[in-house]
């Protein structure tokens, strides 16, 4: 009939990711190994863009929108690292 293979075995390599979006650029800010965790992290990252919200607009910064998604270890860009929590302030987004 076939092979019996175990769960235990089989292995998912998605992730979670928090993606960061300013205009038409996109960035994964930071992973995680499931949901619960990424939407604790984008509703803090949420949270400081609101707090500085005021600083971005006297500096006319674009506020980054963030979104969590899977994704797969093999889609994210060979040098990947993380978006550095505040990088917006300091205009490191990209």
């Amino acid at each position: 009939m076939g092979t019996i293979v175990k769960l235990a075995t089989i292995r998912d390599d998605t992730l979670w990711a928090v993606v960061a979006r300013v205009g038409r650029v996109q960035r994964v800010a930071e992973i995680y190994p499931n949901r619960d965790a990424a939407l604790q992290d984008r509703a803090w990252r949420e949270a400081q863009v609101n707090a500085h919200a005021s600083f971005l607009r006297t500096n006319s910064q674009s506020a980054p929108h963030y979104s969590v998604a899977p994704v797969r270890r093999t889609d994210l860009p060979k040098g990947w690292k993380p978006l550095p929590a505040l990088g917006f302030l300091r205009g490191q987004f990209v």
